[in-house]
């Protein structure tokens, strides 16, 4: 009997030692990333809101990580070429940093783009919000949403208005469609060059974001009739959303985040995006987002997935209305 229990003892004394084993394995495995430079691939050009985002968020991140995190520009091909690059190379050390408008609106745009969103784009935490209004030139004559529509039904085509590409037109193209508006989209390569135009009135209204107004609103020569998001920002606190306007076809919220390849461990997943989520309630960094027309938004990956999905099934049914079909 005195045998059985001296082996009884010595067979816990292993199982507890194999179990010390493996939690000691499983801590040096979570500190064990990132094991080198961590990169951020961005689908715009240095400067644009996303950029700055990803640029103040890679500053504090590799002091957090203790290893570089670098941003990588690769503007173009509809956010294609940025998006391919992250799908194509299953890198726990490389993530996508964007705008989810930049990718919902692809299966109406693009017959072949070489990835499935919900298979290989896995969320991994929302950053940002990026400040989207409506604008108006003084020369107008306008004050309010309510009175922009109001005069583009009285001349039906005789007003223009410079839109975004993209997610925004499609919204845009919604709201006219409902509303049966018949106003002129004025296309512009530059936007920032378009946007100046409404001081002349030769462009009269722009749906974009709000840095790209910025310079034109502090000159006085235009004013923000209303944000598309569903709730007001803190910085336009005097604006109304369209809902408030009683425009709600125009809503969109800007969400900004940051995306992996679906490799990407869950551990790792919740770990990344608990410590971008942080750098994004950071005050020094919220003041930061704000001056580039950008409002802080962190979230963890179900919040983010469940935004997404939303402004999925969103673009849906707008592309149903202005009769768009999938394409891809």
């Amino acid at each position: 009997m005195a045998l059985v229990s001296k082996f009884v003892a010595l067979l816990g004394a292993a199982v507890l030692g194999l179990m010390a084993n493996v939690a000691q394995g499983q801590a040096q495995a979570q500190t064990a990333w990132p094991t080198r430079a961590v990169k951020f691939i961005v689908p715009f050009a240095p400067g644009a809101g996303a950029d700055i985002g990803a640029r103040l968020a890679a500053d504090m991140l590799s002091r957090k990580w203790g290893q570089p995190v670098i941003v990588e520009n690769r503007p173009g091909g509809d956010s294609l070429i940025a998006i391919r690059a992250v799908v194509g190379d299953n890198n726990d050390h490389q993530f996508l940093f964007t705008p989810t408008g930049n990718f919902t609106p692809h299966p109406y745009r693009h017959e072949k783009l070489g990835y499935v969103r919900e298979r290989d784009l896995l969320p991994v935490a929302r950053f940002s919000n990026t400040i989207l209004v409506v604008g108006a030139s003084e020369m107008l004559g306008v004050k309010t949403l309510g009175e922009f529509v109001d005069l583009a039904k009285k001349k039906p085509g005789e007003v223009n208005v410079m839109v975004v590409p993209g997610i925004t037109e499609l919204v845009w193209d919604y709201f006219t469609t409902t509303l049966n508006l018949q106003i002129t989209k004025v296309p512009f390569t530059n936007l920032t060059a378009g946007a100046a135009e409404m001081v002349t009135n030769r462009i009269q209204g722009a749906m974009t974001a709000l840095a790209i107004q910025q310079p034109v609103l502090q000159g006085k020569g235009a004013r923000v009739l209303a944000v598309t998001s569903r709730n007001r920002t803190e910085i336009l606190k005097d604006v109304p959303t369209v809902i408030e306007a009683g425009v709600p076809s125009l809503e969109l919220d800007g969400l900004v985040g940051v995306f992996a390849a679906p490799s990407l461990s869950p551990e790792l997943r919740k770990r990344i995006g608990d410590d971008i989520a942080a750098v994004a309630r950071d005050p020094d960094i919220a003041a930061k987002l704000v001056t580039s027309g950008q409002v802080p938004n962190p979230g963890g990956a179900e919040e983010f997935s469940a935004d997404i999905l939303r402004q999925e099934q969103q673009v849906d049914a707008m592309a149903k209305v202005v009769g768009l079909k999938r394409m891809e």
